[in-house]
């Protein structure tokens, strides 16, 4: 492995596993069962073994009854183990090291870092008949850059009930060399082999000894035939490369008494005797190429889980813009009905108030000639219904504009609370829009990453609308506690709350006549001298181009919606939204230079009021409905993608320790 400076390969490492811990919390995955052994593999194999001087680990290993303790015991030159013919005796790992190597207090608590418990000594063998933390003993006989671990078996028990698995798994992921022990009964054992290859090249491919247990009467041929069966199990066709060597133990009454230890003998003609070769090995020489491989195989499952992350993450993009979306809808839907009258006397108010001096001495004059000129309109109207040939319907009746804006209101109401709570969103977007856009484009990345086609979540369909699409969207797991807060919350006072503060919607606020005022003068600052001559003679009327809209709607009793007004709602967010007006009816008797005029003026005054009732009706929807959900979504989005880039740079200096390696 390229010599990295040790401490910014174990901050990169740290930073890595940190945040991605991180990050899986913060976007609520819920399948963490590989993501905590990616972690183990991080603190037990890799962050200690960065250290070029760290001992090495080997782990000695095997089903019941195999020998394991006996191997440790005659390996340590004394009885320290509890060994017999009972299989599932020992319960817990013991540990022997040298003892000037233990004294090397900077090493001795990452050795059981992985076992996250504190070891004590060894005080008594039957000690480790009881579950608990692991125990070490100091043994001067073991080499000085070797660490031995006698592990539990790991097959007592039946399939999915094993007893001392867990505890085995910990020794042996932490472990840099393994001494797999098998005897003539289970040397094809696949259920053995399969976990120990597990434990081999799951992350990192490790090397191993195989020492098997048999009668004398064996010939050498027989017995690596049978260890070569177990080495292809492991490591399928690079057997060779990974296995260190193959010894074979006799079986001898006097060493299943304790009279005698272990003889273990090569089998093959290039293998040293064994204590030879287990002090041969050099940590400096072995764990560049362990770690490397350890490092590679922790970087692609980081890829996975990073995937994972991101997919996450899209979705929780997906159903925050979703959410969005259905409430722009909503607080639309509360504002259907516009109070024109309101505003465009208030906007007449202030274009009169700022005439210029000859104009308004001319509206005095035409107070005279506006009770000829309205008789004349009321004369034209009944004229024209009485020479029509078709049957005119009589106009709408006047409705109360606070009645119908709490009508829509607590309809939106209703609405968004539905949308809020549910386990879904489904929203009509127009695909043309910039959020249609990114909402298709995401719930693409989600699919593709899922590798499927017909795909429930996120669901997309044609509403049968030329241009529009359905977006159906899981809530996601991060709003989960806020849904059930609001789910749990008594929904009659958060109404009756909403609807008691509706004069806020109806009120004129210090920006809108702001708003007006800008517009009064900018209309004022636009007009041609044609438009000005205009002005001047109609002030002899009182029914100047400017102040028509109010003269319109008042003759057609409609304080709601005025006839020939037309509200359309486009985009999907907040504050773009504009009112279009259609060409308003001929029967007004207005000549297009004035139609053309009146809409330019009843635009922007729409789109001012509409600008910022939008905002007013969104902020009461989120202090009382969407709020908390909002927040908790948006703090997610941005925490974890903050979390994703630094995953990504970890991961690009972990990539390059490996290349270079």
């Amino acid at each position: 492995m390229r010599k990295l400076p040790e401490q910014e390969a174990r901050d990169a490492l740290k930073r890595l596993r940190n945040d991605i811990l991180q990050a899986v919390d913060q976007l609520c995955i819920e399948e963490r069962m590989g993501i905590d052994s990616w972690t183990r593999v991080i603190d037990g194999k890799l962050l200690p073994r960065l250290s070029p001087d760290f001992p090495l680990t080997v782990a000695i290993c095997g089903g019941g009854s195999s020998g394991k303790s006996t191997l440790f015991n005659s390996l340590a030159g004394e009885r320290l183990s509890p060994s017999g013919g009972t299989a599932g005796i020992n319960r817990r790992i013991l540990v022997a090291a040298n003892e000037e190597l233990l004294r090397q207090t900077r090493f001795f608590p990452l050795l059981f870092e992985p076992f996250e418990c504190t070891p004590e000594p060894l005080k008594d063998p039957l000690e480790l008949t009881v579950p608990g933390c692991p125990l070490f003993v100091l043994n001067n006989a073991i080499p000085r850059n070797l660490v031995i671990m006698d592990t539990p078996d790991f097959d007592t028990g039946s399939r999915g009930g094993y007893i001392n698995r867990d505890v085995a798994r910990k020794a042996l992921e932490s472990a840099d060399v393994l001494i797999y022990i098998f005897t003539n009964s289970n040397y094809s054992n696949r259920d053995n082999t399969d976990f120990i290859s597990q434990m081999l090249t799951g992350i990192g491919v490790r090397k191993c000894f195989l020492a098997y247990r048999v009668y004398p009467s064996f010939e050498d041929s027989e017995v690596l035939a049978h260890a070569m069966t177990v080495a292809r199990n492991l490591y399928g066709d690079e057997a060779d490369r990974y296995v260190l060597g193959i010894y074979r133990i006799d079986e001898d009454n006097a060493i299943a008494a304790g009279d005698r230890l272990m003889e273990l003998r090569p089998v093959r003609d290039q293998d040293p005797p064994f204590m030879q070769a287990l002090g041969a090995i050099d940590p400096r020489v072995l764990r560049p190429e362990l770690l490397t491989s350890m490092l590679r195989d922790v970087l692609d499952e980081a890829q996975k889980i990073l995937g994972r992350l991101k997919n996450s993450f899209d979705d929780l993009c997906l159903y925050h813009d979703a959410l969005q979306t259905a409430q722009s809808h909503c607080v639309h839907e509360a504002l259907l009905h516009f109070p024109m009258d309101l505003l465009m006397r208030r906007f007449a108010e202030i274009w009169v108030s700022t005439d210029p001096g000859h104009v308004k001495a001319m509206r005095e004059a035409g107070k005279v000639l506006e009770l000829p000129f309205k008789a004349l309109i009321r004369t034209a109207k009944w004229a024209k219904n009485k020479l029509s040939t078709e049957k005119l319907e009589p106009p709408p009746p006047t409705e109360d504009y606070k009645v119908k804006l709490e009508e829509d209101l607590l309809n939106a109401l209703n609405r968004m609370h539905y949308q809020a709570v549910g386990p879904e969103i489904s929203v009509a977007a127009a695909t043309a829009d910039p959020v249609a856009g990114r909402m298709m484009e995401t719930t693409e990345r989600v699919r593709a990453f899922k590798g499927l086609t017909d795909l429930h979540h996120p669901h997309i369909e044609t509403d049968g609308t030329e241009g529009k699409v359905v977006f159906f969207v899981n809530a996601h797991p991060v709003v989960f506690y806020e849904q059930e807060k609001l789910r749990k919350s008594d929904w009659k006072p958060i109404l009756e709350s909403i609807l008691s503060r509706k004069n806020l919607i109806l009120s004129l606020s210090e920006d809108i006549e702001y708003e007006l005022r800008n517009l009064a003068d900018a209309f004022r600052r636009g007009m041609d001298f044609w438009s000005k001559a205009r002005q001047s003679f109609s002030a002899f009327l009182n029914v100047l181009p400017a102040t028509v809209a109010v003269t319109y709607i008042l003759s057609t009793g409609d304080p709601v919606g005025a006839a020939g007004i037309k509200v359309k709602l486009t985009g999907l967010f907040g504050l773009h939204d504009l009112y279009a007006l259609l060409a308003l009816p001929a029967t007004t008797g207005l000549k297009k230079a004035d139609q053309k005029q009146l809409e330019a003026v009843l635009g922007p005054i729409a789109q001012t009021w509409l600008n910022s009732k939008l905002k007013t009706v969104r902020e009461l929807f989120e202090s009382e409905i969407t709020g908390g959900i909002i927040r908790a979504a948006l703090r997610a989005v941005d925490q974890s993608e903050n979390l994703i880039h630094e995953i990504e740079s970890s991961m690009e200096i972990c990539g390059k320790a490996m290349i270079n390696g």
